[in-house]
């Protein structure tokens, strides 16, 4: 049964990886076609903020390619999962945001890019709530300690705990 589920996740992963790729391709090589036709838009700055969409994908291939054994067919490693929350799907946001802001700027100039801001603000965001919900994790460590009750805070428990002990 493990092994169905290790090849079910190595077919899921390759024809992600094959739709990535070719999305990358035409995306990126209609940008190129339309700046060699007609040079209004900017080739460096096309290159700068579509630097991180190309360390994704290679991040993601690298992660998420199966390995498979060239004599046997047999799948060595499914790869990791590319459908996983976190960071994995941070990186598919990337990519997601870089495309489109790369149509965008072909048909409204280049100040569109500004609009390619949206990926650092939002991973700031995710961040800020992570660290947000460290930090109140570890209040609540430091919460249990002796010191912290004699202090007046609330006693952990349950309410009919709660009620004995004041």
């Amino acid at each position: 049964m493990a092994q169905k589920a290790r090849k079910d996740r190595a077919k899921s992963n390759v024809a992600a990886l094959n739709n990535l790729h070719m999305g990358s391709l035409a995306v990126n090589l209609l940008f190129l076609l339309f700046f060699f036709t007609f040079k209004s838009r900017s080739i460096v700055t096309w290159f700068i903020f579509s630097l991180p969409s190309f360390l994704c994908q290679f991040a993601l291939e690298k992660t998420g390619r199966p390995n498979v054994d060239p004599n046997t067919g047999a799948v060595k490693s499914a790869g990791e999962d590319l459908a996983a929350p976190g960071l994995t799907e941070y990186m598919w946001d990337v990519i997601w945001v870089t495309w489109a802001v790369e149509v965008l700027v072909l048909f409204f100039g280049n100040w569109v890019w500004v609009l390619w801001a949206v990926v650092p603000a939002y991973g700031a965001y995710k961040g800020y709530g992570l660290l947000g919900a460290a930090k109140q994790m570890a209040g609540m460590g430091a919460g249990m300690g002796g010191a912290d009750n004699a202090a007046g805070a609330a006693p952990a428990g349950n309410r009919k705990q709660r009620r004995a002990a004041a």
